[in-house]
């Protein structure tokens, strides 16, 4: 190469390196094209290359050229750590493992391979293993913050809440400003029901990064778990000055209009909502729910069929429309919902509650009784379910079980008039059956007497 084309080469790599830390990316990887067109056999240009489309997710591209990079300077461990990160990104895991272990290999002292593969290990739900990077990396090097994140992913997605927090509080120590570090802390303790905890480290987050929706959204949804409407409502009215099209804010926000029953400004919003974001899950349902309220049933099962063809993936959703589904005497459309709603969640109580009822609406009683039925095996305080199971026991005739299930339901709530009228009813009908057993005795002797 003439000195002039290598010299173009290099400031065209520091123009780059300017560019990246000014967080203009797509400049800086037009550059680093220029700069390896020149010179294509630099292995750290191509590394750099790497570096930026990983800071703009293009993972595909990255591991491209580290690959290119590694076949230039097969040897560097950093590369190898590097790619291996990456592999575990898209999901090649024997890829990523067999790139970890080949740059253990070259330096056993190498900690971020070790630390780096918990998370692969957690992604597999290998979590013995991944816990056994952790220590091998601890070995190496016992303060590493982000040893302890990775191992805090792993304990959180284990469901142990209070390990992960022990873990995150430990890499906010070691590294005040790492990245969302008191977000996930909050999300721990939103988990572990540690409500308080979690709000403290929503404001902590939320001093150092002001501007971070996705904190100030989940702090909203937070709030309004605790009962704190007004601080929600600020808090989505504040993404929307960040970001006026944030659907979600504005889903929100009408949903406290809906528990508020300000019927015709949640409308509002959650067409607006849907006007940013088409594929938004949830608005369509709120406005069949409007619709209903209305008295307007064509428009709200308009509504409930477009919902459904985005396949809601949230089993209590699924419940809600199926229920309005029923309310509107759309029985196939109910069961195709509330059956879907099962599949996703096996225990939803409520899913099997209303296929009952939709059952009994469609005169199956069998098929009530066993949808009631795994209703109450999953909750035994469901008394909705049991009071519905004796009700279809007493229409089918099973008065003596339906005497059973009924005293249960009025011990559960003695107060209430609809049980004590249900059971009062099941009684008399029981009494009746009881004298007229008493009878055919009497029958036969006066008919023998003839």
């Amino acid at each position: 190469m003439e000195f002039g084309s290598f010299d173009s080469a290099e400031r065209k790599v520091r123009k780059a390196l300017e560019l990246y830390e000014d967080g203009k990316c797509l400049q800086a990887l037009d550059e680093l094209d220029q700069a390896i067109a020149i010179n294509p056999a630099n292995s750290s240009w191509h590394f750099n290359k790497a570096l930026t489309l990983d800071s703009i997710n293009h993972f595909d591209e990255a591991i491209k050229e580290y690959q290119a990079a590694l076949e230039l300077n097969p040897t560097d461990v950093e590369i190898l750590n590097c790619l291996a990160v990456d592999y575990t990104r898209t999901g090649f895991y024997d890829l990523a493992l067999a790139t970890f272990e080949k740059a253990q290999q070259l330096d056993p002292m190498f900690e971020p391979c070790y630390c780096n593969r918990i998370i692969t290990y957690t992604e597999m739900e290998l979590y013995d293993l991944a816990e056994q990077m952790f220590y091998m990396a601890q070995n190496i090097e016992s303060d590493c913050a982000l040893c302890y994140y990775n191992i805090g992913n792993c304990m959180f997605i284990r469901g142990q809440y209070k390990k992960a927090v022990g873990c995150w509080l430990r890499t906010a120590e070691l590294e005040k400003t790492h990245p969302q570090i008191h977000y996930r802390i909050a999300q721990a303790y939103w988990a572990d029901n540690q409500l308080e905890k979690a709000k403290e480290h929503f404001i902590f987050e939320l001093r150092n990064n002001p501007g971070d929706i996705e904190v100030i959204f989940d702090f909203g949804q937070l709030l309004l778990q605790m009962g704190d409407t007004e601080s929600a409502k600020e808090k989505f009215n504040r993404i929307l000055e960040l970001d006026p099209d944030f659907g979600l804010a504005k889903f929100c926000l009408g949903e406290i209009a809906l528990n508020n029953d300000d019927y015709e400004k949640a409308e509002d919003l959650f067409d607006e909502a849907l006007q940013n974001n088409h594929h938004l899950t949830g608005p369509r349902y709120r406005l069949a729910y409007c619709a209903m309220l209305k008295g307007n049933p064509r428009q709200a099962k308009a509504f409930l069929d477009a919902e459904m063809e985005f396949m809601p993936d949230d089993s209590d959703v699924l419940v809600a429309i199926g229920s309005m589904y029923m309310q509107l005497d759309c029985l196939d459309d109910t069961m195709r919902c509330l059956l879907r709603a099962t599949e996703l969640d096996f225990a939803n109580a409520e899913a099997y509650y209303y296929l009952g009822l939709a059952s009994a609406a469609g005169q199956r009683l069998d098929d009530a009784c066993e949808f009631f039925g795994h209703a109450l095996d999953i909750n035994k305080n469901h008394t909705a379910a049991l009071v519905s199971l004796a009700t279809a026991q007493y229409c089918m005739g099973n008065i003596d079980y339906a005497v059973e299930l009924i005293e249960n339901a009025q011990k559960a709530r003695p107060q209430d008039s609809n049980i004590k009228s249900l059971a009062r009813k099941i009684r008399v009908r029981k009494a009746a059956n009881r004298f007229t057993d008493l009878l055919e005795p009497l029958k036969k002797l006066l008919l023998t007497s003839n």
